[in-house]
């Protein structure tokens, strides 16, 4: 079974937003066997729309498109629907009552801009949207589905949770499709692909490798495919236990839940550990990373972000004449700056930063892409010297990355 997603608007194209509306119906589709054929973004413009209908019917049995309804002249999605599937406009009593009813709890006026929101092409299915005024449209034409949503993200999560997947679910008959994801941490992908690659080649016919590289971290996503759920879950754990063995010194987690910072908070949380941050090239990446998780104001207790020297002397009590002697991107610095904020904030571990980020070296002898992590224990302080090139945003992100590994590794060994 196959789908494809249609989003409309010119602010995608101009690049204005993200498209996060169709990752999100991507993943939702996944869940119950539906398999993403294609993703398009279209203009507001009615030829447009109707070419890329027409295409989409042709690859898919599912069309889902987002965008274009709402009561301003630009949204043309319903009218284009309406001469698509040569079928005319009517007004839909029920849903002139919930757009009513949602003006009357606002306070806000009802007017005849409004009551045109009700105006639906006849052969639809009216899909109520519990969050906004612009209903769903759900077509039936020929054993295939075309499936009209607003580009609100959150009035189009309501209508896909409340009635489109359950819809779906009742006409089609789903196969299952199941995803296991192995995050791997501090080996490239090749690296990898090489490690695994008399495995990866004897994998079942039903279950599929796919690499997923960013900086830093490889994820191994397996997706197993078909009619029988327990062969499926069988079949991917056996895979995953091969794999476990073969690579047990770069794998940090399960699934994508289970990232690095998930699993550092967890053995903090634990142990009763705590942890603060002091940042100079990484400018508080490290605290965003481990403070996106839920709960981690129960080990994580705060950051300085000491982008300038006079911070590292100032907040952390770096010695001035430590910096003048080995410049700021040292080891010696580094050192300096774990134990300032370990003291600081009282706290079982910390981690510094710093380094050359690009595209400039900030006046001192290393060069561009050089960093220096150091980790401060209840019984040491160490720090590590790295290079991870260009350009800035890798610099960070590598570094922000193996700062938590490092961590992590020391946390172990406790």
């Amino acid at each position: 079974m196959q789908a494809e997603i249609i989003t409309i608007g010119d602010e995608i194209l101009i690049g204005q937003i993200l498209d996060s509306n169709s990752k999100w119906i991507a993943e939702e589709l996944n869940k119950i066997g539906v398999s993403v054929y294609q993703i398009t973004s279209i203009q507001d413009e009615k030829q447009h729309i109707l070419k890329a209908i027409k295409e989409a019917q042709s690859n898919a049995d599912i069309v889902i498109i987002t965008g274009g309804l709402g009561p301003t002249k630009d949204d043309i999605t319903k009218l284009t629907l309406a001469e698509y599937f040569n079928d005319i406009l009517i007004l839909d009593d029920e849903v002139v009552l919930h757009i009513e009813s949602l003006f009357k709890k606002m306070n806000y006026p009802f007017t005849e801009v409004n009551r045109q929101q009700a105006l639906v092409p006849s052969t639809c299915t009216p899909l109520k949207n519990y969050f906004g005024t612009a209903p769903g449209m759900w077509f039936d034409c020929n054993k295939k589905v075309v499936i009209s949503l607003p580009g609100v993200p959150y009035e189009m999560k309501g209508l896909i949770e409340n009635s489109v997947l359950p819809k779906l679910k009742e006409t089609f008959e789903l196969p299952y499709i199941l995803h296991k994801t192995v995050l791997t941490y501090g080996m490239g992908e090749s690296m990898v692909a090489a490690r695994i690659e008399n495995w990866e080649n004897n994998l079942p016919k039903f279950i599929k490798l796919a690499y997923l590289p960013s900086y830093g971290k490889v994820r191994l996503r397996l997706t197993a495919k078909g009619d029988n759920e327990q062969q499926l879950n069988q079949g991917i754990a056996e895979e995953v236990e091969k794999l476990t063995v073969l690579i047990p010194d770069i794998i940090v987690g399960f699934d994508e839940s289970e990232t690095v910072e998930v699993v550092l908070g967890k053995m903090l949380s634990e142990k009763g550990q705590t942890l603060s941050t002091a940042e100079s090239c990484t400018g508080g990446n490290i605290a965003k990373l481990i403070t996106s998780i839920p709960g981690s104001s129960d080990y994580f207790v705060g950051s300085v972000v000491a982008y300038h020297p006079e911070i590292k002397i100032n907040e952390l009590g770096v010695d001035k004449d430590l910096i003048v002697k080995h410049s700021v991107v040292s080891a010696e610095v580094t050192e300096a700056m774990a134990k300032g904020i370990q003291g600081k904030f009282k706290t079982t571990y910390a981690i510094a930063t710093t380094g050359n980020a690009g595209p400039s070296t900030d006046n001192t002898d290393e060069s561009v892409g050089t960093v220096y992590i150091a980790i401060a224990s209840p019984t040491t302080i160490f720090s590590k010297k790295y290079f991870f090139g260009q350009p800035r945003e890798k610099v960070i992100q590598k570094t922000s990355y193996e700062a938590i590994e490092l961590l992590k590794k020391e946390i172990l060994k406790n």
